[in-house]
């Protein structure tokens, strides 16, 4: 039983041949889930084809999940879902309710733009380098697109080279290691700047700016740009990595990246009896839907992760090539 048929000058190149032979084995049930391909030799010989043609051929179809390779054995048919042109894998650093957002507006908008017959994988590093480094080494040559959040790991630049060059895009956070590929993220050292800028006119009716930074998964743009805005207008202001054993003084306000933190900040404040956006005030990152009734609203530097995740299916679908600044804005509520 002959699997692949190649036919010369028929306009089609030949290693789209080979893949379409596979598929029509699969589609008419010659060859079902877990049987062996004809090996890379057998093909080169039996149709006089490179190595290289036949290698293409097999890669692309292992990119779509429907092959896979046991070294020294040989491809073996993975699935029968010969649907699928496009398996794109997705790592992210961990879900929250805002990644959430930018997740679901991401997987919306490319099935709107590409159609059904794609498949989204996420998986999440939790912020561990030996995780972010198995989950790339594994998934290395099984997608046909590989969308990354490498925060502010050290040396996940040289993980990420390891992935094929055209076939990466970068999310949320860059850096200059990583400018040659394609990217949608944000530039925390100006988002939060700009945002303290336009709240200005409140913040100088308090004493005091203090950022609760621990420095461990937040970005350093945050910290920069609180620092320069600081400097620049001459706030007294102070860095901490907690909010342990710590009481507020009236006239503070608590810019707090992290959510935990933002929990702490207002339990404290309850137990001193204090009115926040009176007695003290607070602003946080990240826009969520609680964060519009919690304490009577809370004020927020925050990017728009729907139009993140919309952006970036744009890219995709439409193979651009771009780094790309996700806009920020200060949402002011009543807690300032």
């Amino acid at each position: 039983m002959k699997i692949i048929s190649i036919v010369d000058n028929l306009g089609i190149p030949k290693y789209k041949q080979i893949i379409l032979s596979i598929e029509k084995a699969i589609e008419e049930e010659q060859l079902k889930k877990g049987d062996r391909l004809p090996s890379v030799n057998k093909v080169c010989l039996s149709s006089s084809l490179s190595r290289d043609t036949v290698l293409l051929a097999y890669h692309e179809l292992k990119k779509r999940g429907i092959i896979y390779a046991i070294p020294g054995k040989g491809y073996y048919v993975k699935s029968v879902e010969i649907t699928i042109r496009q398996r794109i894998f997705l790592l992210f650093d961990e879900l929250n309710s805002f990644k959430e957002d930018l997740y679901n507006s991401f997987g919306k908008n490319i099935k709107k733009i590409i159609g059904e017959d794609l498949e989204v994988d996420i998986f999440f590093h939790h912020f561990n380098i030996k995780v972010f480094k198995k989950l790339i080494n594994d998934s290395n040559g099984n997608y046909t697109k590989y969308i990354i959040m490498p925060t502010n790991l050290a040396d996940a630049a040289s993980i990420i080279k390891t992935l094929p060059v055209n076939e990466v895009y970068i999310l949320d956070q860059t850096n200059p290691e990583l400018k040659s590929y394609p990217a949608i993220y944000q530039n925390h050292m100006k988002d939060t700047h700009n945002g303290l800028v336009k709240g200005k006119s409140r913040l100088i009716k308090y004493k005091k700016l203090i950022m609760i930074f621990p420095g461990f998964r937040e970005p350093l743009g945050m910290k920069e740009g609180f620092l320069v805005f600081c400097k620049e207008f001459l706030f007294d202001h102070e860095v901490i990595t907690e909010f342990k054993n710590r009481e507020i003084s009236i006239g503070e306000v608590y810019i707090i990246p992290n959510d935990r933190d933002l929990v702490k900040v207002i339990e404290k404040s309850q137990s001193q009896n204090l009115k926040l956006g009176r007695d003290f005030g607070i602003i946080s990152y990240n826009e969520t839907a609680l964060k519009k009734v919690v304490a009577n609203g809370i004020t927020t530097i925050s990017t728009n992760f729907e139009a993140m995740g919309k952006i970036l299916a744009q890219m995709i679908a439409n193979e651009k090539k771009e780094q790309i600044e996700n806009k920020s804005a200060l949402i002011i509520r009543n807690s300032l």
